[in-house]
């Protein structure tokens, strides 16, 4: 029986073909646009990942060059403080008689007093026959070490020597050792030990590892113990799987690896960076992980793969929001995103707590650093007091002589003179509280002039007791440089008084002071004694030409470094006839804060002060 379609129906068959496309069409529209957001994102990430571990490199490197120049600065600064302390106990006449008298009852003592006081691993003293006579440690006494490198390099020469010895226990044992001469005859042998183990403790690191080579290419310091006497290529060898570093390594993960590593652990790339230290060819080398690179980069990477999946969930929302079966996906997808979301920040706000945490302890290293300083500032102290107590001293006695004459007005005036001096004592001693102190010192202007009258004022009295001609040139308007006065009087004394010692061998004694102001201020101090024979360690710590107990080497030290910190230079030359020529450079203030001075013009002068009565 043949049937027909009700009236106004519409038999499927008959439908024309144009009226299904359009819903095949907007499918494969759907899959084009998730495949091409999709094949964006994978690029953008790809070409993310490589920018971002680049640049993030270059910033773990520039970090750990840092650090590398920090820990070769702390080397440095361990061996020059330790190299200076057997040149001076090899001059001490109390070691030199003990050898003499075979009488060592204070020596120990002695030592122990040295060894607490600068801080030394150990401190011992050897007779002739390489026995331990005196020692920091009491249980070696009696030790016979009579073919010890130290022992033996030290009984060949004149100089102090340095000696690195691998013990059984496989570390190294670092010390200086020097000859202690009696009538240009070896008497004994003064040995110092330095412990730069200590930094094999501090520089221990799970994401790090450190070793210092010597100029032979071992290794003599490292934070694995297994590395000493190794060289490099045989360190990396010895590395166990089941090492921290290791483990470290595996924890940053491996989706994207590192192209071009600079070394391997078996097989685990790592960042090698090596640095050079200033002392008998050594080398310091660390190995870094890229963990920090890995997780920061993943940090961003996670970011745009959040940013990327939210458009493709709007993407499928809009173009395919009639599917209600696709509804929950999306809801359930959005769900998870909060979620990556949430944690994400959480490990932000982790990294930014870190980062502050890094902030805080760099400013605590600098601080620690600073107050390192102060050892060697506190033995300046006592170098830069002693021109005010000399000059108390004698005007003292002048007012005790005056008031027995009755004439007290006079009197009156070197008691001023004291206060003054009492005054800058106090000053001084507030510079070394005030550098222990995070804020800097404020500056004002200064004029020059001002500050060369009160430092020939201080140096009256010594200047009386000698046959001194001094020549001072100051113009006649003002020199107005940005400084502390007390600290330029401070260079000016420590430069005059070496002017001073240098012309004591002279027939006539002269020095002369040339003061002169063009785009720098520029102060001269010359003298006619014998010149200056070593001008590269000139302006070193602990370096001097005097006598032992005459002077201790760091008021050109200080000086330099009193003058660099107010922006100028000291300079040191020989005279073209003779003597020595010390020049500080300054910069000029501009012309207003010279306005705001009163000119006090000083003529040229030229004065020689006779011996006192």
């Amino acid at each position: 029986m043949k049937t027909t379609p009700p009236s106004g129906g519409t038999d499927l068959k008959t439908v024309p073909p144009f009226q299904v496309r359009p819903s095949r069409k907007a499918t494969w529209l759907v899959r084009g646009v998730v495949v091409g957001l999709i094949a964006v994102a994978v690029g953008i990430i790809w070409v993310s990942n490589l920018w971002l571990t680049d640049r993030f490199t270059e910033t773990t490197r520039n970090r750990g060059e840092i650090r590398l120049a920090l820990y070769s600065n702390a080397i440095t600064s361990e061996l020059q403080r330790n190299r200076v302390v057997p040149l001076l106990l090899s001059r001490d006449p109390v070691m030199i008689s003990a050898l003499n008298s075979n009488d060592f009852s204070a020596t120990s003592r002695r030592l122990i007093s040295f060894s607490e006081e600068i801080g030394a691993a150990g401190l011992r003293l050897l007779d002739q026959n390489g026995v331990i006579v005196a020692s920091a440690d009491r249980n070696e006494l009696g030790a016979a070490f009579r073919n010890a490198p130290y022992f033996v390099a030290a009984l060949r020469t004149n100089e102090t020597v340095f000696n690195a010895t691998q013990l059984e226990s496989g570390a190294y044992k670092f010390t200086y050792a020097r000859r202690i001469e009696s009538e240009k005859q070896g008497i004994g042998v003064i040995v110092v030990d330095v412990d730069l183990r200590q930094f094999e403790t501090r520089w221990r690191s799970p994401s790090e590892a450190v070793l210092v080579t010597n100029s032979e290419g071992l290794t003599v310091i490292a934070t694995d113990p297994r590395w000493r006497g190794l060289d490099i290529s045989e360190a990396l060898e010895t590395r166990t799987p089941d090492s921290a570093l290791r483990r470290a390594f595996e924890a940053t993960g491996g989706f994207f690896d590192i192209e071009q590593p600079d070394a391997y652990f078996r097989g685990e790339a790592v960042m090698e960076m090596s640095g050079r230290i200033p002392f008998r060819g050594w080398r310091i080398t660390s190995f870094s992980t890229y963990a920090s690179v890995r997780e920061r980069v993943n940090g961003v990477l996670a970011i745009e793969i959040m940013a990327f999946a939210i458009l493709l969930a709007l993407a499928f929302y809009v173009l395919s929001r009639r599917a209600q079966s696709q509804a929950g996906f999306f809801r359930r997808e959005s769900e998870e995103l909060r979620a990556l979301n949430l944690r994400l920040s959480r490990e932000i706000a982790e990294r930014q707590k870190v980062q502050k945490n890094l902030e805080v302890a760099e400013q605590s290293l600098a601080q620690s650093q600073k107050l390192a300083a102060l050892g060697e500032m506190s033995a300046a102290v006592s170098h830069e007091l002693n021109q005010p107590l000399a000059a108390m001293k004698t005007y003292l006695a002048g007012a005790k002589l005056l008031l027995q004459r009755r004439r007290p007005d006079e009197a009156q005036a070197s008691f001023q003179r004291i206060d003054d001096l009492i005054e800058r004592m106090g000053a001084i001693t507030r510079q070394l509280k005030s550098y222990a102190r995070k804020g800097g010192d404020a500056l004002e202007p200064v004029d020059l002039r001002d500050a060369v009258r009160g430092s020939l004022s201080m140096m009256e009295p010594q200047l009386k007791r000698g046959d001194v001609r001094v020549i001072s040139t100051l113009p006649d308007e003002p020199v107005l440089v940005l400084g502390d006065r007390v600290r330029l009087e401070q260079v000016i004394i420590n430069l005059f008084r070496n002017a001073l010692d240098a012309t004591k061998g002279a027939q006539r004694p002269q020095v002369e002071i040339l003061l002169n102001s063009g785009e720098t201020a520029v102060l001269s101090v010359r003298d006619n004694g014998e010149g200056l024979e070593n001008l590269d360690e000139l302006f070193e710590p602990f370096y001097t030409t005097k006598q032992p107990g005459e002077g201790v080497g760091l008021g050109l030290a200080i000086s330099s470094g009193i003058v660099a910190d107010l922006g100028g230079r000291l300079t040191a030359r020989n005279g073209h006839a003779g003597g020595a020529v010390f020049e500080v450079q300054l910069p000029i203030l501009g012309q207003e804060a010279i306005k705001t001075q009163p000119p006090t013009p000083l003529p040229v002068t030229d004065q020689k002060i006779e011996a006192a009565e």
